[in-house]
Parts: structure tokens; sequence; C-alpha cells
């Protein structure tokens, strides 16, 4: 069975790999992954507040003065914080491209444009194949527009564009005004592809101590459709690559993220449950589908089910959102709409 696709421009034999996550950290572990099939390694991303931080902290030695930059410490994480510290990263991608015979995408975090971008070229000349920007972002000030934080991506991007010759994809959150017209503008910016979604990890309250904690759940099966639904309606029409991140677990959930227009699929929560090898069990499923409904490739079925095959595909969205109110049934739900429709 043809499994090949092709994602940032990278030849690849099937669009299965592991999205970012700490199983990078350990080169066992990658090359457990390349035993298992991975299409492409993902590094997880070094983010702005190490690189800001060690910038910091190199102009503290060269100036002499600990107090260069006091408040510092009040919004930059602890270097123990991270696994990898900015140079310990670039090692290990030039470590895993030695270990490994397939592509390392590595991956930069951050919100806002400035001198640290200038680490991607770094990452390019460590070896990374590709690059993933994470523009992971939570809007909570209110003086600013969405125009603006919009704006602000582009910038970043643009300016990484501007220093790399590698692809670059942009890892968007689904929290946009208008996702449809952000993605038509990052592509127009030059983005080489997207990623759906960044996950937000969304944090706890720990009402004794009133603080707050960090909380961290693994992905399940049903932020899959999130995902679906966006790459059904960006892949008619968005010149680049599209990848999967978040709710694949099995073969028939690659099959559904490739029927709306994936041309990679990035798994991470199962890996971390099931171990490295649970990737070749999925690229198993996955080809036995497509053997069973008699397809000939991959590449015949990407796309089968975006919106570009709905004539009036704002009527379909609307329709569907009617038909699951009208449909649903519970021991405490009249029959007819829950939506303020008439009961009986």
């Amino acid at each position: 069975m043809d499994l090949s696709t092709t994602y940032l421009g990278l030849k690849l034999p099937h669009p299965l790999m592991p999205g970012a996550s700490p199983l990078v950290d350990d080169l066992d572990l990658v090359r457990r992954l390349e035993d298992a099939g991975a299409s492409a390694i993902v590094m997880h991303s070094i983010f702005e507040e190490q690189i800001v931080g060690e910038q910091l902290a190199w102009e503290d030695i060269v100036e002499g003065n600990a107090e260069a930059h006091p408040e510092a410490a009040d919004y930059l994480p602890a270097p123990a914080d991270f696994a990898l510290g900015p140079q310990e990263y670039l090692e290990q991608i030039a470590r895993i491209k030695k270990a490994v015979r397939v592509p390392v995408i590595g991956s930069l975090n951050g919100t806002s444009p400035g001198g640290w971008l200038f680490y991607a070229g770094l990452i390019e000349q460590a070896g990374a194949d590709a690059l993933e920007l994470n523009v992971y972002t939570v809007a909570t000030d209110r003086g600013e527009t969405g125009e603006v934080l919009e704006g602000r991506i582009l910038e970043i991007l643009r300016e990484v564009k501007a220093t790399v010759k590698i692809p670059v994809a942009v890892k968007l959150s689904p929290f946009f005004t208008s996702l449809a017209h952000a993605a038509r503008r990052l592509s127009e910016a030059g983005a080489d592809g997207l990623v759906l979604f960044n996950r937000f990890y969304q944090p706890d309250i720990d009402v004794e101590a009133l603080d707050v904690v960090p909380a961290l759940h693994l992905s399940d099966p049903g932020e899959l459709l999130l995902r679906l639904r966006w790459l059904a309606i960006l892949s008619g029409w968005t010149p680049g690559s599209l990848a999967c991140s978040g709710g694949v677990h099995s073969g028939v959930d690659a099959v559904k993220a490739v029927m709306c227009g994936a041309h990679a699929v990035q798994m991470v929560s199962c890996l971390l449950r099931r171990g490295p090898e649970y990737l070749a069990a999925v690229r198993t499923q996955l080809s036995d589908w497509l053997e069973a409904h008699e397809y000939a490739s991959l590449g015949q079925m990407r796309g089968s089910m975006n919106l570009t095959r709905c004539p009036d595909p704002k009527s379909f969205e609307r329709a569907n959102y009617m038909r699951v109110l009208q449909n649903w049934r519970g021991p405490l739900a009249p029959r007819g709409s829950l939506d303020g429709g008439p009961g009986e």
C-alpha cells in the first residue's frame, strides 16, 4: 500500500510522526521511534523565555553586573524548569540527526518579535530539516485587538522566514476570531504549512492553598473532532501543508485526518501511554484500512471529506449543527430542539 506523502516539501513514506514531546530528550527513545517507523522526528519547543534568559545571563557576565536586569527574575522561568537549555537543545538536534535517518523538525515557541528569533538560524545550522513555529499565547490584554495579535504572529513568521532557508510551519491555536482569515494571511506571508492545533494546558486551582496548579492531561480521541473540522475547512484552498496534532490514537483517527486534508499526522499522548512501538501498530491499522476499502494510495484519499466537496459549506455546517441538536435524546430531553425550539 502506497502511504507516501509530502509534508513541508519533505517526501515521507507515510504521514505518521511523533509530535512535540519529551520523547526527543532521550536518544534511545528517538531510535525506538525510528525503529517503529516514524516518518520524521518533531522536537519539543525551545521557548523565547529560555533564549532571552540566556541572553540576559550573558550580558550580566560581560557587564560584570549581576543586577543589570533585576526584573528578569520576576517573569523568566528558572533554568531548572527546562530539560534542555538553548545550547543543549541545539546539541540534541545535532545528536538526533546523527542517530537517525529520518527528517528532524525543530520547534520555536514565542509570543513577540525580537532578537531571540536569531535562534531559528541556529536550529537550521544544527541540522534541522524544517522548523515548527509554535505561537503559544493567551490573549489577556483587553486593550489589544485580535488584529494586533494576528499582526504580531505574522511579524514573527516574516522574521523567521528571512533568517532560514528550511521550510517553516506555524502551529496555531483554534482561538482566532476568524481562523480561516489568519490562515490565509500566514500562507501569504510565506508559511510552508500549518499545524492544527496547539493544546493549551489549563491550570487548576488549589482551593486550600489558594494557588494555581499546573495540570497536564493527555489527549483523547474526542479532541480530534475540532482538528477535523478545521482541516476540512482549510484544506481545499491552503497552498501549503497541513498537519493534524491532537487526538490521534488509532489508524482510523489517522484516516479521518487525511480524509479532511492532512499531509502529516502527529501523535503524542498515545505514544506516551503505550510506548514508541505503538506508532508501528497505527501504521499497520492505517494500511489495512486503506486496503480493505480498496484505496490504491493515501493520496487518493486525502481531502475526500473536505468542505470543497460541498456546494455550500456554510449551510452544511449549520445543517449538521441543527441535526445534532434536534436528534439528541436523553432522559430529561423533550422531543424537539434543545436550542430553544418547540417541545411536545
